[in-house]
């Protein structure tokens, strides 16, 4: 099974509005990533049946970032979300990160103690 993560920070007081443009940005370019990364995993999430996405919640950019490290650590494709600073927030704010579509059993133990956004 693969699914798709996204990480948002709460701390920036974003809307609903802004958030879900966030994740959607994030969710294009991590799927962009993984395609150059491992085609395979983006073509197999693809014939899943819901290509499973996940949104969780941190608090900080710290604690963000702290996930980035890690997944890269993993080996595993993520990005980084920067806001063009235009409506809601300062320019080049890191508001959130997409990881994969990955295998499920390699995302699982990195985001396993986060809530659900």
């Amino acid at each position: 099974m693969f699914k798709q993560v996204i990480i948002v920070r709460k701390d920036l007081g974003m809307t609903c509005g802004k958030i879900a443009g966030q994740v959607a940005h994030a969710a294009v370019m991590a799927m962009e990533k993984t395609s150059e990364y491992n085609p395979n995993w983006v073509t197999d999430w693809k014939d899943e049946n819901g290509q499973i996405k996940v949104v969780l919640k941190v608090n900080s950019y710290n604690e963000l970032n702290d996930y980035f490290i890690n997944t890269i650590n993993a080996k595993l494709p993520v990005v980084k979300v920067h806001d063009a600073g235009k409506t809601q927030i300062e320019p080049n704010t890191v508001t959130c990160i997409g990881i994969g579509p990955v295998p499920s059993e390699r995302i699982d133990p990195i985001v396993k103690g986060l809530k659900l956004l």
